[in-house]
């Protein structure tokens, strides 16, 4: 059986290839999406989440907190 000779074509640039996974990803139902978040490389961020972990980390004043859980949850629904 004779072999048939293929077209040759040009490479796909990148951006092609990227277009068309995209269209194939639309035509099962999807859709991008876009995320953003802290970088971790500044030191204005690491310097706020160190801020904000020391808050987290305080005891909370005179059981503040665990009298409003207290109130604000059914437990008999729990037990």
């Amino acid at each position: 059986m004779p072999m048939i000779p293929r077209k040759k074509t040009q490479p796909k640039t990148p951006r092609e290839r990227m277009a068309a996974r995209r269209a194939r990803l639309r035509a099962q139902g999807l859709r991008p999406v876009q995320y953003w978040v802290p970088d971790l490389r500044d030191p204005k961020v690491r310097a706020e989440i160190r801020r904000e972990a020391k808050l987290l980390a305080r005891p909370v004043e005179n059981g503040a907190l665990d009298d409003w859980i207290e109130a604000a949850i059914d437990w008999s629904e729990l037990r």
